[in-house]
């Protein structure tokens, strides 16, 4: 497991390098830059600016520039807030859309596999329609409509709940956002778990543990669930994808002050640094939940251990 997880964690390195490469080349090569817009400025003086953060420079030069600074924990200074630094910015936006992303998938795991397993034994039966209801309203829905209205009803209609804004000692804020994204990750770990259990359960080794006269609920908990939670487990990476992108979309519309609006803001503004940053903290986030969900999915089922990769 050890050897695994290392050749894993070994991949990472590269794969961000790629990124992070190709980010820096494509994000230049949109129109404009960062001090075209705004208050109009003279040649000399956007070209005074661009000498002062070296973007007068050849882009290989700015490249190694940047990897050397970013090699020093230096993730440069943010071009359209001036006042701060990329690193300063993500620090203050990141423990909220962390907390939201946590929040979230916990969330969605707790409710899909158990939904997914009630609906697996019970197949044909109302729950399962119900989920079968569910799934399909809340994948077809996207976040910005889900949102608002969770935000109508029990914000607006019910006062139970706040629709916007964020306290750190005040974990009610979460609960609309979190429940926004997680519905749609909740209904298609639902989905997965019920038909990956009732792949498990026609299972020839399942027919021989009932054949021995063991009972439904150890058979279930003992020989079938483990097997049944691999899809679910490998799903977890893509999950992770779907969360970073729709906590953007999320923030945005519960007004919630996390990082998400960085990297819009820093892309509508050719903000390079800001950009930069944010791809760095988003990809990161990814690939080490996608880690996360290999080393699950290898202690569930040790034949991958030994695949190549």
């Amino acid at each position: 497991m050890l050897g695994y997880a290392l050749r894993r964690i070994a991949g990472i390195v590269p794969v961000l390098l790629i990124l992070l490469t190709v980010s820096f080349f494509v994000i230049r090569l949109a129109p404009g830059g960062p001090f075209a817009a705004g208050r109009a400025l003279s040649g000399r003086a956007r070209a005074e600016l661009e000498r002062v953060y070296g973007l007068d420079r050849p882009l290989a030069v700015q490249y190694g520039h940047y990897l050397l600074a970013l090699a020093h924990g230096d993730l440069g200074p943010s071009y359209s807030m001036r006042d701060d630094t990329v690193a300063g910015l993500i620090a203050a936006g990141l423990p909220v859309s962390a907390t939201l992303g946590a929040a979230a998938l916990v969330l969605a795991v707790l409710s899909g596999v158990p939904l997914g397993v009630r609906a697996a034994l019970r197949r044909g039966g109302a729950l399962d329609r119900f989920l079968a209801a569910f799934a399909a309203l809340t994948l077809a829905l996207p976040s910005f409509v889900t949102g608002p209205l969770l935000a109508l009803v029990f914000g607006l209609w019910l006062r139970w709940l706040p629709v916007a804004g964020w306290q750190p000692d005040t974990p009610r804020d979460l609960i609309l956002p979190a429940v926004t994204l997680a519905l749609p990750l909740s209904a298609s770990i639902a989905r997965l778990m019920r038909a990956s259990l009732l792949e498990v359960l026609n299972a020839s080794y399942i027919r021989t543990a009932r054949a021995r006269g063991l009972g439904r609920a150890r058979v279930l908990w003992h020989h079938a669930l483990r097997p049944a939670l691999v899809p679910v487990v490998s799903y977890l990476g893509p999950a992770a994808t779907y969360l970073v992108t729709g906590s953007l979309v999320v923030e945005t519309v519960f007004q919630l002050p996390g990082t998400g609006r960085y990297l819009v803001e820093g892309a509508i503004d050719r903000d390079y640094t800001l950009v930069m940053g944010m791809v760095l903290v988003y990809g990161t986030l990814t690939l080490l939940a996608n880690l996360a969900a290999d080393l699950l999915h290898a202690w569930l089922d040790p034949r991958v251990r030994h695949e190549p990769l």
